[in-house]
């Protein structure tokens, strides 16, 4: 059998009876944290593309009032 074939049978091997698949319940629960977490991430970057914009409008102001 070539390398080949081999890596591929091995995968599969690994795959059907060595890797612990998650139980329906725990993958519901780590996609509703996953969801939570890039809800409050993105909530976080918004509030400082939001306050970056803000100061920039301000210095822009202010710069143009000299």
């Amino acid at each position: 059998m070539s390398k080949f074939g081999t890596y591929i049978e091995e995968t599969k091997d690994e795959l059907f009876n060595k890797v612990t698949w998650p139980t329906w319940p725990e993958l519901q629960s780590s996609a509703i944290l996953v969801m939570v977490a890039s809800t409050i991430i993105g909530l976080v970057v918004w509030g400082m593309d939001l306050g970056f914009s803000k100061l920039m409008e301000l210095a822009y102001q202010m710069v143009n009032n000299l």
